[in-house]
């Protein structure tokens, strides 16, 4: 443990509290199906997908095949005025699952994060495009999570991923659609709470429609606690965005790939936005990227300009990296041949049942679930938020051998999508288990 110690020393982790894990490791060292395994070989069983990413669960063989041969075939493409044949087929075969035909380009990032600061910078560029120059105002929702950069924590609602940084100007919010009092332990989508879309209208009356260039939201809200929207909710927001004039982002870096039974939270709610971001699930979590699906008046907008002229001064390095683009055609296959996305609609039943039969256990004060994704919220310690998660979290790992996500004192699931009902049975057995002695 010593020489482990000096080893981990040097890496800054990411969201972690770093001293804290380098005094109690978390380490996982390989990944087959629904389990990792620890370094002395006990397998862990993966209840989160990774980091909601790993649709398709681990190591799949078409996959990682695919990566490999791509790696021996070309390891890195220029994407600036230059191409490879593989990011135009990922994007032909991204489009291909998307809400509808309006959606005829992909622009792609290595995050969720890129992904959101892109879609942004589409939205205001489109509204200048087309000689909307006041449109420079985006709005988004409190307790939303869109991502790290400078971009996705203005619009974002996280008050701890904000406090020590500058943030955007233009930049609004509308109030958040979680309560307890009205909605706990719904089942699916909450029957009260359609009308807080209505708080849109009261940030376009203080800014003016003419002045708003866009909303962004999470069709379900993921990282703060699995939030599910109210029922009418996403289609009020539709109707109003519609009626006004302004971009529907929908942020599916969380929902996108399955994790509600459709390819998109898009087709699950029949709610279609402008604009679509995702990452994660796009490749399984195999190697790193993200997207924006546009759809074709967007795009057309910035052709406004001679065809030498470039149209988005925007991208990355490694947008589109063969690697990437070889994992995303590859997993999208698996989806398909495995029938992934019917299998969790299958499931999510099942998992309803079995994640709400943890409503008289002790402490848990809420359970949140569609498709294949639940919140357990759980009585906060006097003075101490947050605490009792991260017990139930690291009392998983170390003793019970499960992966849990934990956000504050909600614990969000979101197993791989192939998750039978023994998977589930284990997860909610040793919650029932481990909760009630925190």
């Amino acid at each position: 443990l010593e020489i482990m110690s000096k080893n981990l020393e040097h890496l800054w982790m990411p969201f972690s509290a770093n001293r804290g894990f380098k005094a109690a490791p978390r380490l996982m060292n390989e990944a087959k199906g629904m389990y990792y395994k620890k370094l002395n070989g006990t397998k862990v069983l993966d209840a989160t997908a990774g980091l909601w990413c790993c649709n398709a669960g681990h190591g799949h063989k078409r996959i990682v095949e695919a990566i490999q041969d791509q790696a021996a075939k070309m390891d890195f493409a220029p994407s600036f005025q230059m191409g490879h044949p593989l990011a135009f087929e990922a994007a032909e075969k991204l489009l291909s699952i998307a809400p509808s035909d309006n959606f005829q380009y992909a622009f792609f990032t290595n995050s969720g994060s890129e992904a959101v600061d892109t879609a942004l910078k589409i939205a205001l560029g489109y509204q200048q495009h087309r000689g909307k120059t006041d449109k420079t105002i985006l709005v988004g929702r409190e307790r939303a999570y869109h991502g790290v950069g400078f971009g996705g924590i203005s619009v974002g609602g996280l008050p701890g991923n904000k406090k020590h940084f500058s943030l955007l100007e233009n930049v609004d919010h509308i109030c958040a659609t979680h309560n307890l009092e009205k909605n706990a332990f719904s089942k699916g989508q909450p029957e009260w709470g359609k009308e807080l879309a209505n708080d849109l209208l009261r940030v376009i009356e203080k800014h003016g429609a003419d002045k708003i260039a866009a909303f962004i939201t999470e069709p379900l809200a993921g990282s703060t606690g699995v939030l599910i929207p109210p029922k009418g909710y996403l289609e009020r927001i539709r109707e109003i965005c519609t009626e006004h004039d302004i971009l529907l982002i929908f942020d599916e870096v969380i929902t996108g790939f399955g994790r509600l039974g459709a390819p998109f939270a898009a087709q699950y709610f029949n709610v279609e936005p402008d604009l679509i971001t995702c990452a994660k699930g796009l490749t399984s979590g195999t190697v790193p990227m993200g997207a924006v699906m546009v759809k074709k008046e967007i795009y057309d907008a910035f052709q406004d300009r001679g065809p030498m002229v470039i149209d988005l001064f925007h991208g990355y390095t490694y947008s589109a990296h063969p690697l990437a683009a070889a994992a995303l055609i590859a997993t999208l296959d698996v989806y398909q041949e495995d029938e992934l996305f019917k299998h969790a609609k299958e499931m999510s039943s099942y998992w309803e049942d079995a994640l709400h039969s943890l409503r008289d256990t002790k402490h848990v004060i809420d359970v949140r679930n569609l498709g294949l994704v639940a919140g357990v919220e759980m009585e906060t310690r006097d003075g101490k938020p947050g605490a009792r998660g991260y017990d139930v979290f690291t009392d998983g790992f170390h003793n019970h051998n499960i992966l849990l996500r934990f956000t504050g004192d909600t614990l969000a699931l979101s197993p791989p999508l192939i998750a039978g009902k023994e998977h589930i049975d284990q997860m909610v057995d040793v919650l029932r288990k481990i909760i009630p002695i925190h």
